[in-house]
């Protein structure tokens, strides 16, 4: 009965071992490894999107000031000749060529010439400030130099560059070229000049063109050397000196004396 009660107890407790269900012994702990498991997935996806929108502003920031590069910049002056230099083709000799330069905004605009040959060339004037609606015209002076064996006078190609340089300025001011160093974030390159030079003995329209605007560009430098006017004493009659000064203290010297004879 003792050896059957005891058979009876274990297979019993096989038993009920056996009824227990497996996720109570095996899935307990997992529980909580799967819920770090989800917090860290939901972790790293927060990080991948504030990675993707950082990425993603940078480069639309990149792609704007890009874009804003690649557009035109807007003209502060208005060139003629808009893109060449005209000289007349003289061999061994230094020649002249001139270019009209016009300020097309509302406010003071100041230029600069700059050349790849500076020890041939120079402009005059190197650089300025024009007021509104203002224009000038500038010379530019270059050495040509004599052409080699195997090239034909007239299609001699030179590689000198002209560049002119614009920048806003405040009101009427006096042109330095520190100008352009100390606002070099805001200086516009108004455009690249290329040397195209003119047959002499071929009479064109370029070549009069070019002839009239250095006429007027020595005229307007015949004016800027005279010197200001001055307002001295004005001059009537026959030589004749009215000085206002003088004849106030003419007339108090005069009343002096009056009273003085008349207090003796």
């Amino acid at each position: 009965m003792e050896v059957e009660s005891e058979k009876s107890g274990s297979v019993g407790k096989v038993w009920s071992f056996c009824r227990k269900p497996f996720w109570q012994t095996t899935h307990t702990p997992s529980s909580s490894s799967s819920s770090s498991t989800s917090y860290n997935m939901h972790n790293a996806h927060q990080n991948n999107l504030q990675s993707v929108d950082r990425s993603g502003q940078h480069s639309s920031t990149t792609v704007s000031s890009v874009a804003k590069s690649l557009l035109p910049t807007k003209r502060r002056l208005r060139l003629d000749p808009t893109n060449k230099l005209y000289f007349p083709y003289e061999p061994g000799k230094q020649v002249r060529s001139a270019i009209a330069i016009e300020n097309t905004c509302k406010s003071h605009v100041a230029f600069k010439f700059q050349t790849t040959a500076p020890k041939s060339c120079y402009m005059r004037p190197p650089g300025g400030v024009l007021a509104p609606g203002e224009s000038i015209i500038a010379t530019v002076f270059k050495f040509v130099e004599p052409p080699e064996s195997n090239e034909k006078p007239i299609e001699q190609k030179s590689k000198v560059k002209f560049k002119i340089m614009s920048l806003k300025v405040q009101g009427e001011i006096d042109y330095v070229p520190e100008l352009f160093e100390e606002q070099r974030d805001q200086v516009a390159i108004e455009q690249i000049l290329r040397v195209i030079f003119v047959d002499l003995e071929r009479p064109s329209p370029v070549l009069d063109k070019l002839k009239r605007m250095l006429a007027e560009a020595d005229a307007a430098l015949e004016v800027r050397k005279k010197p200001p006017e001055e307002k001295g004493p004005q001059v009537a009659g026959e030589g004749l000196v009215i000085d206002e000064w003088k004849e106030r203290r003419e007339r108090y010297l005069a009343q002096q004396q009056v009273q003085g004879v008349d207090s003796v």
